[in-house]
């Protein structure tokens, strides 16, 4: 099965689905925190991940830091999502030129610890983002990307550049590369318990019974 193959069938899963699947198989700490949320509610991303990390400093100029934020819009491979960790929590590291140029790039979707901007344009184009805040302030003069496709940590979760990360309403989950394809068809199985409990439940059956017979709620 190749990534793109993979990524589109856990897109048809759920983020709950899927942290039920890894909860059961003893995984801990893959759920990004609960503060970072679409701007969308119905916007549902999986692919591997490109991971970007990046910092605030005194003395960028307003050329460096545009210079290297174009320089990552110029490196993001196409078909990933990006996850980037800022260690930042008051510019928007989104916004509707870098939206759309990553729309055009085939970006899936863009996940960020930290903030967003121009959110009119991005929800008209339609682009998929996660994050915790809106606000005006940008990168300019102050923030840069400083490294790419590396380890990063956001909350108690490790990124590791080429997982995979499955966002919806509920939130994010991070999967790992070395066990994503098992972990797809357990939760593929778990999807068809789950309707089968469904199917069970509108026909009559007790849901407690329900939860006996199929070990599933």
């Amino acid at each position: 099965m190749n990534n793109i193959e993979l990524a589109d069938r856990f897109q048809k899963c759920f983020s709950s689905v899927v942290h039920d699947v890894m909860r059961n198989m003893g995984f801990k700490q893959f759920t990004l925190p609960p503060t970072i949320k679409p701007i969308k509610q119905n916007h549902k991303i999986c692919s591997q991940i490109f991971t970007v990390e990046g910092e605030v400093g005194k003395t960028f100029t307003h050329h460096e830091t545009l210079l290297a934020w174009t320089g990552l819009l110029s490196k993001a491979p196409k078909e990933k999502i990006i996850i980037c960790q800022p260690n930042n929590q008051t510019i928007a590291l989104m916004g509707e030129l870098s939206a759309e140029t990553l729309q055009d790039k085939k970006i899936r979707g863009y996940i960020v610890d930290g903030g967003c901007r121009d959110l009119e344009f991005i929800l008209n184009i339609d682009f998929p983002v996660w994050c915790k805040f809106f606000t005006p302030l940008d990168v300019v003069g102050y923030w840069k990307p400083t490294h790419f496709e590396q380890t990063i940590t956001i909350g108690d979760v490790s990124i590791n550049n080429n997982d995979y990360a499955l966002a919806d309403i509920d939130g994010v989950v991070i999967i790992p590369l070395n066990h994503a394809e098992e972990i797809l068809l357990k939760s593929e199985e778990l999807v068809s318990t789950e309707n089968l409990v469904r199917k069970a439940i509108k026909e009559g059956m007790d849901p407690q019974e329900a939860y006996l017979k199929y070990s599933v709620f």
